[in-house]
C-alpha cells in the first residue's frame, strides 16, 4: 500500500503544532512531547514530515544550548552556565558593573570584552577564553 502526501492535511498539522525555531528549554520540552507522541504510533506521511521537522528543530536547539563550547560562542557559554548554576542575572551585575550592561550582553546586543571575559572567568573559576570570540 502506497501512501500519498496530502498538502492540506500537512497544512492542518502545521497549524495545529506551529513548529518554529526553539529558543528556550520550555519550547524544547513542548516539542519533545509532540515528538514522543508521534514516535509511539504509526504516522501518516504528513505526520512523519512534521515529526522529522520537529526532530531537526530539537537537534539544532540542543546542539546550540547544551554544547555551546563547540561553537566558540561566548554568549551561549554564558547562558549555558547561568542555566546550569544557581547564579542569576543579578549576580552578574556585581561582576560586570551595571544591570543594563548585563542585560545587553545576555540579549546579544553587546559582545563580551576581553576585560569582562577575565572577570567572568575569575567569577566562574573557568578559563576566560570561553567568553572570548
Amino acid at each position: 500500500m502506497t501512501f500519498t502526501f496530502n498538502p492540506d492535511k500537512y497544512k492542518e498539522l502545521l497549524i495545529a503544532y506551529l513548529p518554529k525555531l526553539i529558543k528556550s528549554e520550555v519550547e524544547n520540552e513542548q516539542a519533545l512531547g509532540i515528538v514522543e507522541d508521534l514516535m509511539h504510533r504509526e504516522r501518516s506521511p504528513e505526520e512523519d514530515e512534521v515529526y522529522q521537522l520537529l526532530i531537526t528543530l530539537i537537534e539544532k536547539f540542543e546542539e546550540e544550548y547544551y554544547h555551546p563550547s563547540r561553537q566558540n560562542n561566548p554568549l551561549s557559554m554564558l547562558l549555558f552556565i547561568l542555566e546550569e548554576s544557581e547564579i542569576s542575572r543579578d549576580d552578574l551585575v556585581s561582576v560586570l558593573g551595571t544591570e543594563d550592561l548585563v542585560n545587553n550582553i545576555l540579549n546579544g546586543q553587546d559582545k563580551i570584552t576581553t576585560e569582562q571575559a577575565h572577570k567572568l572567568g575569575e567569577f566562574f573559576h573557568l578559563e576566560p577564553s570561553l567568553f572570548i570570540e
